[in-house]
Protein backbone atom coordinates (compact mmCIF):
# COMPACT_ATOMS: atom_id res chain seq x y z
CA UNK A 1 0.00 0.00 0.00
CA UNK A 2 1.06 3.32 -0.72
CA UNK A 3 0.51 5.43 2.53
CA UNK A 4 -0.17 9.44 1.60
CA UNK A 5 -0.72 10.42 5.18
CA UNK A 6 1.55 9.51 8.19
CA UNK A 7 1.27 11.12 11.57
CA UNK A 8 3.23 9.83 14.08
CA UNK A 9 3.04 11.38 18.01
CA UNK A 10 1.32 14.26 16.54
CA UNK A 11 0.67 16.64 19.18
CA UNK A 12 -1.09 20.31 18.56
CA UNK A 13 -1.17 22.74 21.74
CA UNK A 14 -2.86 26.55 21.25
CA UNK A 15 -1.91 29.19 23.49
CA UNK A 16 -4.90 31.23 24.99
CA UNK A 17 -5.09 34.39 27.17
CA UNK A 18 -6.86 31.78 29.40
CA UNK A 19 -3.31 29.14 29.35
CA UNK A 20 -2.78 26.32 26.46
CA UNK A 21 -5.37 24.16 24.97
CA UNK A 22 -4.23 21.22 24.26
CA UNK A 23 -6.13 20.24 20.56
CA UNK A 24 -4.25 16.88 19.69
CA UNK A 25 -2.13 14.54 22.04
CA UNK A 26 0.13 11.81 20.55
CA UNK A 27 -1.59 11.22 17.47
CA UNK A 28 -0.21 8.36 15.96
CA UNK A 29 -2.60 7.34 12.02
CA UNK A 30 -1.65 6.03 8.70
CA UNK A 31 -3.81 6.42 5.90
CA UNK A 32 -3.23 4.62 2.35
CA UNK A 33 -4.00 5.57 -1.08
CA UNK A 34 -7.49 4.84 -2.18
CA UNK A 35 -8.84 4.97 1.25
CA UNK A 36 -12.16 6.64 3.11
CA UNK A 37 -11.35 7.39 6.09
CA UNK A 38 -13.65 9.55 8.67
CA UNK A 39 -12.86 11.27 11.82
CA UNK A 40 -15.91 11.29 13.99
CA UNK A 41 -15.81 12.14 18.12
CA UNK A 42 -17.77 14.75 20.14
CA UNK A 43 -17.39 18.44 19.75
CA UNK A 44 -14.07 19.67 20.65
CA UNK A 45 -12.24 16.27 19.92
CA UNK A 46 -10.09 17.77 17.69
CA UNK A 47 -11.17 16.05 14.27
CA UNK A 48 -11.31 19.77 12.56
CA UNK A 49 -7.74 20.63 13.79
CA UNK A 50 -6.44 17.23 12.65
CA UNK A 51 -7.54 18.03 9.11
CA UNK A 52 -6.55 21.47 9.35
CA UNK A 53 -2.89 20.24 9.84
CA UNK A 54 -2.99 17.88 7.10
CA UNK A 55 -4.06 20.54 5.12
CA UNK A 56 -1.27 23.15 6.75
CA UNK A 57 -4.10 25.37 7.95
CA UNK A 58 -2.57 24.82 11.33
CA UNK A 59 0.86 24.13 12.65
CA UNK A 60 1.33 21.13 14.99
CA UNK A 61 3.74 22.20 18.03
CA UNK A 62 5.01 18.60 18.31
CA UNK A 63 5.34 15.08 16.59
CA UNK A 64 5.59 14.61 12.94
CA UNK A 65 3.43 14.87 9.65
CA UNK A 66 3.87 13.75 6.29
CA UNK A 67 1.31 13.93 3.20
CA UNK A 68 2.37 12.61 0.21
CA UNK A 69 5.87 12.08 1.40
CA UNK A 70 6.33 15.94 1.85
CA UNK A 71 5.62 18.52 4.68
CA UNK A 72 1.86 19.31 4.81
CA UNK A 73 2.69 23.20 3.44
CA UNK A 74 4.94 21.21 0.42
CA UNK A 75 1.71 18.85 -0.29
CA UNK A 76 -0.12 22.36 -0.08
CA UNK A 77 1.74 24.63 -2.51
CA UNK A 78 1.72 21.15 -4.67
CA UNK A 79 -2.40 21.18 -4.51
CA UNK A 80 -1.78 17.85 -3.19
CA UNK A 81 -5.60 18.18 -1.62
CA UNK A 82 -8.90 19.97 -2.48
CA UNK A 83 -10.60 21.10 0.64
CA UNK A 84 -14.45 21.15 1.67
CA UNK A 85 -15.77 23.52 4.17
CA UNK A 86 -18.66 22.94 6.50
CA UNK A 87 -20.53 25.74 4.66
CA UNK A 88 -20.28 25.80 0.72
CA UNK A 89 -18.01 29.14 1.00
CA UNK A 90 -18.89 29.78 -2.66
CA UNK A 91 -19.09 33.77 -3.80
CA UNK A 92 -22.37 35.24 -4.19
CA UNK A 93 -21.21 37.67 -7.44
CA UNK A 94 -19.88 34.72 -9.46
CA UNK A 95 -21.99 31.89 -11.26
CA UNK A 96 -21.34 28.26 -10.36
CA UNK A 97 -18.89 28.25 -13.27
CA UNK A 98 -16.79 31.16 -12.12
CA UNK A 99 -16.67 29.61 -8.48
CA UNK A 100 -14.99 26.48 -9.91
CA UNK A 101 -12.69 28.47 -11.76
CA UNK A 102 -11.15 30.75 -9.11
CA UNK A 103 -8.64 28.04 -8.33
CA UNK A 104 -7.78 27.17 -12.01
CA UNK A 105 -7.39 31.38 -12.03
CA UNK A 106 -5.01 31.76 -9.43
CA UNK A 107 -3.04 28.70 -11.16
CA UNK A 108 -2.70 30.90 -14.76
CA UNK A 109 -4.70 27.92 -16.52
CA UNK A 110 -5.51 29.14 -20.30
CA UNK A 111 -9.20 29.45 -20.73
CA UNK A 112 -9.90 26.47 -22.71
CA UNK A 113 -8.40 24.38 -20.01
CA UNK A 114 -10.63 26.16 -17.01
CA UNK A 115 -13.39 25.55 -18.98
CA UNK A 116 -12.47 21.88 -19.46
CA UNK A 117 -11.99 21.29 -16.17
CA UNK A 118 -15.76 23.43 -15.18
CA UNK A 119 -17.39 21.27 -17.69
CA UNK A 120 -15.57 17.72 -16.34
CA UNK A 121 -16.32 18.57 -12.92
CA UNK A 122 -19.68 20.13 -12.82
CA UNK A 123 -20.90 16.57 -14.54
CA UNK A 124 -19.07 14.51 -12.15
CA UNK A 125 -21.34 16.19 -9.39
CA UNK A 126 -24.61 15.87 -11.22
CA UNK A 127 -24.44 19.78 -12.11
CA UNK A 128 -23.98 19.83 -15.90
CA UNK A 129 -26.23 22.61 -17.27
CA UNK A 130 -26.10 24.66 -14.31
CA UNK A 131 -23.10 26.44 -14.62
CA UNK A 132 -24.72 29.98 -15.53
CA UNK A 133 -26.67 29.87 -12.47
CA UNK A 134 -25.62 31.96 -9.21
CA UNK A 135 -25.23 30.38 -6.10
CA UNK A 136 -28.66 31.76 -4.70
CA UNK A 137 -30.42 30.02 -7.33
CA UNK A 138 -29.27 27.04 -5.62
CA UNK A 139 -30.24 24.58 -2.42
CA UNK A 140 -27.97 23.95 0.03
CA UNK A 141 -27.04 20.61 -1.42
CA UNK A 142 -26.24 21.43 -5.09
CA UNK A 143 -24.00 24.21 -3.35
CA UNK A 144 -22.03 21.67 -1.34
CA UNK A 145 -21.80 19.84 -4.56
CA UNK A 146 -20.52 23.21 -6.58
CA UNK A 147 -17.78 23.14 -4.01
CA UNK A 148 -17.29 19.45 -4.27
CA UNK A 149 -16.67 20.37 -7.90
CA UNK A 150 -14.49 23.40 -7.32
CA UNK A 151 -12.16 20.87 -4.89
CA UNK A 152 -12.01 18.90 -7.75
CA UNK A 153 -11.41 20.74 -10.48
CA UNK A 154 -7.74 21.72 -9.32
CA UNK A 155 -6.80 17.71 -9.93
CA UNK A 156 -5.94 16.98 -6.00
CA UNK A 157 -4.92 13.91 -5.05
CA UNK A 158 -6.92 13.90 -1.65
CA UNK A 159 -10.09 15.57 -0.53
CA UNK A 160 -10.34 16.97 2.85
CA UNK A 161 -14.19 16.88 3.53
CA UNK A 162 -14.80 18.92 6.73
CA UNK A 163 -18.80 18.35 7.54
CA UNK A 164 -19.86 19.44 3.94
CA UNK A 165 -23.33 17.96 4.60
CA UNK A 166 -23.94 18.68 8.42
CA UNK A 167 -26.15 21.47 8.05
CA UNK A 168 -28.38 19.42 5.59
CA UNK A 169 -31.57 17.61 6.18
CA UNK A 170 -31.62 14.13 6.17
CA UNK A 171 -33.23 13.50 2.82
CA UNK A 172 -30.63 15.54 0.96
CA UNK A 173 -27.84 13.98 3.35
CA UNK A 174 -28.84 10.43 2.35
CA UNK A 175 -28.85 11.56 -1.39
CA UNK A 176 -25.02 13.26 -1.39
CA UNK A 177 -23.53 9.90 0.82
CA UNK A 178 -24.69 8.26 -2.09
CA UNK A 179 -23.42 10.27 -4.64
CA UNK A 180 -20.37 10.89 -2.95
CA UNK A 181 -19.70 6.95 -2.78
CA UNK A 182 -20.26 7.39 -6.51
CA UNK A 183 -17.58 10.71 -6.74
CA UNK A 184 -15.24 8.26 -4.51
CA UNK A 185 -15.71 5.48 -7.18
CA UNK A 186 -15.20 7.21 -10.11
CA UNK A 187 -12.39 9.27 -9.16
CA UNK A 188 -10.28 6.82 -6.93
CA UNK A 189 -9.27 9.76 -5.01
CA UNK A 190 -8.16 9.10 -1.03
CA UNK A 191 -10.99 11.35 1.44
CA UNK A 192 -10.68 12.47 4.91
CA UNK A 193 -13.89 13.33 6.37
CA UNK A 194 -14.79 14.52 9.10
CA UNK A 195 -18.50 14.08 10.67
CA UNK A 196 -21.09 13.97 13.84
CA UNK A 197 -22.62 11.05 12.28
CA UNK A 198 -22.21 7.76 13.20
CA UNK A 199 -24.48 5.88 10.18
CA UNK A 200 -22.72 8.65 7.77
CA UNK A 201 -19.22 7.48 8.75
CA UNK A 202 -20.40 3.99 8.38
CA UNK A 203 -22.15 4.17 5.48
CA UNK A 204 -18.86 5.94 3.94
CA UNK A 205 -15.76 4.89 4.83
CA UNK A 206 -12.97 1.76 4.58
CA UNK A 207 -11.99 3.27 8.34
CA UNK A 208 -13.32 5.14 11.04
CA UNK A 209 -10.91 6.67 13.25
CA UNK A 210 -12.83 7.07 16.57
CA UNK A 211 -11.65 10.25 18.42
CA UNK A 212 -11.33 11.10 22.00
CA UNK A 213 -12.05 14.89 23.55
CA UNK A 214 -10.01 17.23 25.25
CA UNK A 215 -7.28 16.46 23.93
CA UNK A 216 -7.92 14.69 20.96
CA UNK A 217 -6.60 10.99 20.90
CA UNK A 218 -7.09 8.35 18.66
CA UNK A 219 -9.43 5.90 20.81
CA UNK A 220 -10.12 3.51 17.98
CA UNK A 221 -9.60 2.99 14.34
CA UNK A 222 -12.66 0.50 12.79
CA UNK A 223 -12.47 -1.17 9.66
CA UNK A 224 -15.79 -0.86 7.52
CA UNK A 225 -15.74 -4.43 5.03
CA UNK A 226 -18.90 -3.40 3.67
CA UNK A 227 -17.98 -3.82 0.17
CA UNK A 228 -18.27 -1.11 -3.12
CA UNK A 229 -21.82 -1.51 -3.43
CA UNK A 230 -23.50 0.26 -0.51
CA UNK A 231 -27.12 0.89 -1.01
CA UNK A 232 -28.76 2.85 1.63
CA UNK A 233 -30.75 -0.41 3.24
CA UNK A 234 -27.70 -1.64 3.98
CA UNK A 235 -27.63 0.23 7.07
CA UNK A 236 -30.22 -1.96 8.34
CA UNK A 237 -28.14 -5.01 7.79
CA UNK A 238 -26.61 -6.91 10.69
CA UNK A 239 -23.06 -5.98 9.38
CA UNK A 240 -23.42 -2.24 9.36
CA UNK A 241 -25.46 -1.96 12.93
CA UNK A 242 -22.26 -4.25 14.16
CA UNK A 243 -20.00 -1.35 13.15
CA UNK A 244 -21.89 1.44 14.15
CA UNK A 245 -22.53 -0.24 17.51
CA UNK A 246 -18.27 -0.27 17.82
CA UNK A 247 -18.22 3.24 16.84
CA UNK A 248 -21.14 3.97 19.44
CA UNK A 249 -19.17 2.26 22.09
CA UNK A 250 -16.11 3.85 21.17
CA UNK A 251 -17.43 7.12 21.71
CA UNK A 252 -18.57 6.31 25.20
CA UNK A 253 -15.23 4.61 25.96
CA UNK A 254 -13.34 7.84 24.86
CA UNK A 255 -15.30 10.07 27.10
CA UNK A 256 -13.85 7.86 30.32
CA UNK A 257 -10.63 10.42 29.52
CA UNK A 258 -12.53 13.23 31.04
CA UNK A 259 -12.88 11.75 34.46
Amino acid sequence: MNTVIQADKLNLTFQTNDGPVHALSDIDLAIEKGEFVSLIGPSGCGKTTLLRVIADLEKPTGGTITVNGMTPEEARLKRAYGYVFQAAALFPWRTIADNIALPLEVMGLSGDERRKRISDNLELVDLAGFGKKYPWQLSGGMQQRASIARALAVQPDMLLMDEPFGALDEIVRDHLNEQLLKLWAATQKTVVFVTHSIPEAVFLSTRIVVMSPRPGRVHDVIDCDLGSERPLDIRETPEFLKIAHRVREGLRAGHAYDE
